[in-house]
């Protein structure tokens, strides 16, 4: 009889803070979409699975509770694809026996990967996705090997499952100062459920020629935007007497770290940069804001600024006290640190994984891609995902509130510079509309 093979791992630092402020409301889990210009095929899907089961051997894990922390076991019972309900970011039920940290879903035309924050971040989900469309689509004679990236015909290297916060972490090296609290969006919240999306669908070209006009980059240009929108909310219910405490607009933009420290890593491995305006000093312009963005994205993505974060977050860690702790004292001091002092720290987020390159023949088949990021918390409401296929750039923002008045502006001023807007609300039988 064949022994099976045992595996754990220690979750990665990132991830050590997600089992701690999980709930069904804030679910910690992202998705990604993917809808074909025809059915998708149930047996090809079933083979891609499959192979990417195999390949991607890293994600088949479920969460267990340890003494001191969490830890990711091995998970041996096949991936299987589940009907899409509609149902957005469910939490992740890690008290059902040999429950998995991500799903696949599908829905006619539809396909959905949905990963927990605890197994990876965007650049591991999109990877994911990338190797289902492959095998999917090599499975239906649509394209050949020679037309898929090496990584995805090749074994899993052990580099993948490294914890590279840990590889990268620097002794001796200062904290990052703790920041002032900021802005809030003012709007209520509605009645649960209440994650809700919208879909703001831009031409690639357009926004690239409005952000090269500019000499910035798009993330740049979305989040000048996005803290340009927050100003003017601020002001108009400033005049209606909602007074705020908190007067600095701050938005969190996750950074890839792969691009600035070499590794295969497909754990976790981002931080975050933090652009912000002093709504204290006066009525910015946007280009203002844009030339805060710009400087404020090019300081705090320089290798000795990244480290400093690096330091804070695995040198608290590696406390000796702190390892000490029992895991159900630890998980109330990181929700408390979070709820407390994280969520404080910035008004919005914007989290763009760039543009998906895929081989002409799969292109032509996408209809719509889009980045859902985990539902915002109740005190940011909104937050916003970004991410680019063929010419369209799709703007996905995830909302709890009751209003909708930040995406109209936000698209509203696009449209402003130029820039053409399709409108797709949530669901799985979503419909197009111009603005």
């Amino acid at each position: 009889m064949e022994k099976k093979e045992t595996f754990w791992s220690p979750l990665d630092n990132a991830a050590k803070i997600f089992p701690a402020i999980c709930s069904k409301e804030q679910s910690s889990v992202m998705r990604l979409s993917v809808s074909l210009n025809e059915p998708i095929t149930i047996a090809s899907l079933a083979k891609a699975i499959k192979r990417a089961e195999t390949r991607f051997r890293l994600f088949k894990v479920r969460l267990r509770r340890g003494f001191f922390w969490y830890y990711l076991e091995r998970v041996e019972d096949p991936v299987v694809a589940q009907l899409d309900d509609g149902v957005a970011c469910r939490k992740f039920d890690n008290k059902r026996k040999d429950k998995l940290l991500f799903r696949i879903l599908v829905y006619r035309n539809q396909l959905n990967i949905e990963f927990s924050h605890i197994l990876t971040d965007g650049y591991g989900l999109v990877t994911f996705l990338k190797g289902i469309l492959y095998y999917y689509f090599l499975d239906k004679g649509i394209i050949d090997e020679t037309q898929i990236e090496p990584f995805f015909l090749t074994d899993a290297h052990e580099e993948e499952n490294e914890d590279a916060y840990s590889r990268y972490f620097k002794e001796n090296i200062p904290f990052v100062i703790k920041q002032p609290k900021a802005y809030h969006l003012p709007f209520l919240l509605k009645k649960k459920p209440r994650f809700d999306l919208l879909y703001g669908i831009l031409s690639i070209s357009e926004i690239k020629k409005c952000a090269q006009e500019k000499k910035v980059s798009i993330t740049d240009y979305l989040v000048a935007v996005y803290l340009w929108v927050i100003q003017d909310v601020f002001l108009e219910y400033r005049k209606k007497s909602r007074f705020s405490f908190s007067k600095i607009a701050r938005i969190q933009v996750p950074v890839n770290l792969r691009n600035i420290y070499p590794t295969k890593t497909m754990r976790n491995f981002s931080l975050f940069v933090m652009p912000e305006i002093d709504l204290r000093l006066g009525t910015y312009s946007f280009d203002e804001i844009l030339k805060i963005v710009y400087h404020k994205m090019q300081l705090e993505t320089d290798e000795k600024l990244i480290s400093k974060i690096i330091a804070r977050n695995v040198g608290s860690e590696r406390n000796i006290l702190v390892r000490g702790i029992p895991l159900w004292i630890k998980s109330l001091i990181l929700y408390y640190k979070y709820y407390s002092e994280g969520t404080n720290q910035y008004s919005g987020v914007v989290t763009n994984l760039g543009k998906i390159d895929l081989p002409d023949a799969i292109s032509q088949r996408v209809e719509f891609m889009a980045l859902t990021p985990p539902p915002p918390n109740k005190k940011l409401r909104i937050n916003c995902g970004v991410i680019g296929y063929d010419n369209s750039l799709v703007l996905s923002f995830g909302n709890i509130s009751n209003s909708r008045d930040f995406e109209r502006r936000f698209l509203y001023f696009l449209t402003q510079q130029g820039i053409h807007v399709k409108i797709r609300t949530g669901g799985l039988k979503s419909n197009h509309r111009y603005l």
